[in-house]
Formats: C-alpha cells, sequence, structure tokens
C-alpha cells in the first residue's frame, strides 16, 4: 500500500514550484495564499526537509523541492493526460457499417478521409462480409443493402441506382462491340441468380451482338477480383459504373460503347428503434452527397475527357 503524502499538498507544492510563487500557486488552484503556505507546511513536516526558502517577495525552492519538483510535474502532465482521453472518448460516438467486400475496396474504403474530415466525432468501423448480418443485435449499427428491397422491419434510406457496362483496359483497342470477339469476357458471380441480374448474357442481347460465347472467360467469385483483372487487362468487364468510376475518370479503364444495364440501389437499412439515430443520420446524409458527386460520366463525356487529357499530355510535352 502505497504512503503519500495527501493530494492537496502535493498540488500546491507542484505550483509554488512551477510559479515561484505562493500567490500566484493560490490563484491556479482557486485558494488563498495562507492556504498554500500550510498545506506547504504540512508536506514538509511529513517528509523531514525544507522545501522553500521564504523571502519577503518571493520563495526559492531548496534542493530537495528541485529534486521533488520534476517527478511530480511529470506525474501530474501524466493524468491529466489521461483524463482528457477519457473525456474524449466519452464524447466520440462510433458505428459499426456492413457492406459488401467490393463496395468496401472499391468504394467505401477509399473515402474513410472524407468521411472523417466531415464527422471527426464519428468512428466508423467497416464491416466487410457478402453474407447479409443481422441489424436488430448490439455488434453492427447499418448495413448497405443493393437490390430492390423492401427490406422488412428496418428503416430503409435509399442511395444511388447503379448502372453497368462493358469496361476495359485502354491497351486493348476496344472501338466497337464486335471487338469484344477479340478478347476473354470476365464474369463474377452474383450471389442471388436473378433473372433481372445485369450479365453479360442479357448485355449481348440487349446490345444485339452475336458470335461471342457467353460462357467463355474468367469467372470470380468476387466483383473486386474482376475489376483487378479488367484493370490489368485481361479482358472485358461488365462492371458497376460506380464501383470504377475512379478508373474512368483517371483514363486506367474506359467504357468503350454501350448499352448500359440498369442495376440495382444502393441503399442504407439500420433498425428503427436504434439508440444512434443521430449518428446514422449523419452517415446517410454523407453516404447521399459522397455517392451523388461519384456520378459516372457517359461515354461521350468520357470521350472528351481522354481528349482533353492527351491535350494537356501534348501541350506539356
Amino acid at each position: 500500500m502505497r504512503k503519500l503524502p495527501p493530494l492537496a499538498s502535493l498540488l500546491a507544492f507542484e505550483a509554488a514550484a512551477r510559479h515561484s510563487s505562493f500567490k500566484h500557486a493560490a490563484d491556479e488552484l482557486a485558494v488563498t495564499p495562507a492556504a498554500i503556505s500550510h498545506q506547504i507546511r504540512q508536506l514538509e513536516e511529513r517528509l523531514g526537509v525544507r522545501l522553500f526558502e521564504r523571502q519577503t517577495r518571493q520563495v526559492v525552492a531548496t534542493a530537495a523541492a528541485r529534486e521533488l519538483y520534476p517527478v511530480l510535474r511529470d506525474g501530474f502532465d501524466a493524468f491529466a493526460r489521461a483524463l482528457d482521453a477519457l473525456a474524449e472518448r466519452r464524447t466520440r460516438h462510433s458505428l459499426t457499417l456492413s457492406v459488401t467486400s467490393a463496395f468496401a475496396a472499391r468504394w467505401l474504403v477509399p473515402r474513410i478521409a472524407s468521411f472523417r474530415k466531415a464527422h471527426p466525432d464519428l468512428d466508423l468501423r467497416v464491416h466487410a462480409s457478402d453474407e447479409p448480418v443481422r441489424l436488430q443485435g448490439r455488434d453492427i449499427d447499418a448495413a448497405i443493402r443493393y437490390g430492390h428491397g423492401p427490406y422488412p422491419g428496418l428503416f430503409v434510406l435509399p442511395l444511388v441506382a447503379d448502372r453497368f457496362a462493358p469496361v476495359c483496359s485502354p491497351a486493348l483497342g476496344l472501338r466497337r462491340r464486335t471487338d469484344l470477339r477479340r478478347w476473354p469476357l470476365l464474369h463474377f458471380e452474383w450471389r442471388h441468380r436473378r433473372r433481372d441480374n445485369p450479365t453479360w448474357g442479357r448485355w449481348l442481347e440487349q446490345a444485339g451482338v452475336r458470335g461471342v460465347e457467353v460462357d467463355s472467360g474468367v469467372v470470380f467469385t468476387d466483383e473486386s477480383h474482376a475489376i483487378q483483372a479488367a484493370l490489368a487487362g485481361q479482358g472485358v468487364a461488365l462492371l458497376s459504373l460506380l464501383l470504377v468510376a475512379p478508373d474512368l475518370h483517371s483514363g486506367a479503364l474506359v467504357q468503350p460503347f454501350g448499352p448500359e444495364l440498369e442495376g440495382y440501389r444502393y441503399h442504407l437499412v439500420h433498425a428503427p428503434d436504434t439508440p444512434r439515430r443521430d449518428e446514422l443520420q449523419a452517415l446517410g446524409t454523407w453516404l447521399q452527397a459522397e455517392m451523388t458527386h461519384t456520378c459516372p460520366l457517359s461515354p461521350p463525356a468520357l470521350s472528351a475527357a481522354r481528349d482533353s487529357r492527351r491535350a494537356r499530355r501534348a501541350g506539356s510535352g
């Protein structure tokens, strides 16, 4: 068991030593100079040493005081930091958001800095899983669901509708739809097999393209892997224009032609009786704004953007 002097006397000594003044120490601790003098005298009696030489207009720390002061100063500074950290933790809030692996990797993670800038007091925990999670417990606060809905028993905030189109590396040199016969098709598996899934079969039928084997090519179990394969120039993928928008804007991928297929809509869902309603409202507002800004360019706009980039590069050369 620690045998320490009263905390009040240690505080009085540390303040007096730091200011070299009983009066200034008293002002800081909101007591009288006589109270500071009394506390320090009690500490001196307890320790059996003199801590200050009391002069007419000031007090001078003794060798014992100079030895004790830095220990107490560092200790009180550590106390203050720990208490401030606890107080800050109490004022911070956190949310756990469940999203698919592809959405996390391709859309959400690159925008975490934007979320933190918009909501510095709200910590976001990303739970990446392609399996739907229960939202009635305490582990997951909300989820991004992709589909038509409805989502019974949940609060639903519609976000943006997705579109799909063929995209590929510009190195492949695709210009016409018939060029698809020269390159592998890149597929990814949909979790649910539905007639309205935006698949290569639907796209080829709508585009009126014949002579392309729809079942040929490479199949990935994860959409983000199909995106990586397209970026690496391994073939042509039918991909979400929302998820590849940055690659289209940068020119790492191109959308050589249409048509575009309608995808599904993103929704933010959570339990209606959640205690984190304000935090989830802030998250929903941020998601809507960010997704609105992630507007994929149409093929003519993409072509104009590419021409502009080529012109700038030519001018700089």
